[in-house]
């Protein structure tokens, strides 16, 4: 048996590991388009900071623990081309060399590219690129190239455009860095993940720590800054009162990611939703023994059906399902949440499920109930408010969606877990009262914040 994973990151290495652990005796190649397998695209900001202190630390695993499971890794080798009737991958190593690998089941796990927004000076002739100091943000070839110019040039200024989960965890690198930092967000608040009013208390926190945030400003234009400017490029932009310029000495642009697919849609694999990759919940595609996997891939949501969802998270449980259904299994992916953490500076955002136009989007009547209540006991030092919108049915009580604010010590992290395993069961928010869960002072209350919000949602709902 001979299985070949295209990419070295969450999917592709998942469905390896899992391939070696259902049958120790198969042939797993894992084709990896650089010199970086599994590698952690989440910690980069953190390898940015400082506080991951090497960029090898950075590995999930060494080269030397995946070789050890009986993988074998092609690094610096390119996918070129699936020939589905043969079942063969043609590859081109960095040297040019071509090859034709044979298989007999293939696990598609090439991820998703950064998506480069039509800005002048960005994208087409001219552009401005990483010598120039104008940065995307979704590789290690990228982090690599961002540290060059942080390193190189000693940078005194920032400006970062967008600010989703990746913008925001930048902005606290940068500002570590003792860089001034200016987030542009073109939607009317940061993290428009989560409700505008928890984003309104992130844009707080940002701004707390010196970040100049724009929002509902759109950029036009990059370009390098004119002599004697406060910064080495020049941007421009549209704001709520009119045009506007700034200048800084590294811009980084991440505005989200697309789905990296052409290699499987030039062998005739089938389209899903939002250009992504076509799969069953086998993860299968509708090419012969083909599989995807990962950010590829359009994703089964287990209260929207089939959206596009590129989590880590994700890709790692989907890999782990097609790798063990490439050598015959009959695993299901079980679905996502959309299940999301950010820590920015001494605070942290999360949700789980859905938001209200999510919901009527897909079929549900949603009321959203806003709640705060301590993470513990108030009387015991310490304690901090958590920030909650919780979402359920008007209906039939069932949950749909919690949203979480609160300080970096709070366990909101472990509090959105609580959330998602209660949406993943398919509970009312009334039953979650119902969950036996721990207390001590130092640490919680006889009713969690959890519940103390699901209460509060009850409760006036019934009104």
């Amino acid at each position: 048996m001979r299985l070949i994973a295209i990419g070295g990151s969450d999917a592709g290495i998942s469905a390896a590991l899992r391939a070696r652990e259902v049958d120790p005796d198969v042939d797993v190649t894992v084709v990896v388009a650089d010199a970086y397998p599994n590698f952690s695209i989440c910690g980069i900001p953190y390898y940015v900071s400082g506080e991951v202190t090497h960029w090898k630390n950075l590995a999930h695993r060494t080269l030397a623990d995946l070789e050890a499971t009986g993988m074998s890794l092609r690094l610096d080798t390119k996918a070129s081309r699936i020939d589905v009737g043969d079942h063969k991958l043609l590859v081109r190593a960095a040297d040019g060399a071509e090859e034709m690998l044979a298989y007999d089941a293939l696990v598609v796990g090439t991820g998703a590219v950064s998506v480069q927004p039509p800005i002048d000076g960005l994208t087409g002739s001219g552009a401005l690129g990483p010598r120039d100091g104008v940065h995307l943000l979704h590789s290690m070839g990228d982090t690599f190239a961002v540290m060059e110019t942080l390193e190189g040039t000693s940078p005194a200024s920032a400006i970062i455009v967008g600010a989703g989960y990746i913008g925001l965890e930048m902005a606290e690198a940068f500002v570590a860095r003792g860089l001034s930092v200016t987030q542009i967000e073109q939607l009317p608040e940061v993290l428009p993940t989560v409700d505008p009013e928890l984003g309104r208390l992130i844009h707080s926190q940002l701004v707390e720590h010196g970040v100049d945030v724009l929002c509902r400003t759109a950029v036009t234009r990059i370009s390098e800054a004119p002599a004697r400017s406060t910064g080495r490029l020049q941007v421009d932009g549209v704001g709520p009162d009119g045009e506007l310029t700034r200048f800084a000495d590294i811009v980084l642009v991440v505005v989200g990611v697309r789905p990296d697919t052409s290699l499987a849609v030039d062998a005739g694999a089938a389209i899903g939703a939002k250009g992504a990759l076509a799969v069953d919940r086998h993860m299968r595609t509708n090419l012969a023994d083909v599989f995807a996997a990962g950010d590829c891939v359009a994703t089964y949501h287990r209260l929207l059906g089939e959206t596009y969802l590129p989590l880590g998270t994700t890709a790692h449980k989907q890999g782990r399902v097609a790798g063990e259904n490439a050598l015959g299994g009959d695993r299901e992916f079980a679905g996502s949440l959309g299940t999301q953490v950010v820590k920015i500076f001494d605070t942290v955002a999360a949700r789980t499920g859905l938001r209200d136009h999510e919901a009527i989007a897909a079929g549900f009547d949603p009321v959203t109930i806003a709640h705060e209540a301590d993470d513990h006991k108030a009387y015991y030092p310490g304690s901090h408010r958590i920030s909650m919108r919780y979402t359920g049915d008007r209906r039939t009580g069932r949950l749909l969606g919690v949203q979480l604010f609160g300080h970096r010590h709070a366990e909101v992290a472990k509090r959105i877990d609580i959330a998602a395993v209660a949406l993943f069961h398919e509970m009312t928010i009334d039953a979650i009262s119902d969950l036996d869960l721990s207390y001590t002072p130092p640490l919680g209350s006889p009713w969690d914040a959890v519940q103390a919000g699901a209460q509060t949602w009850t409760r006036e709902t019934a009104t």
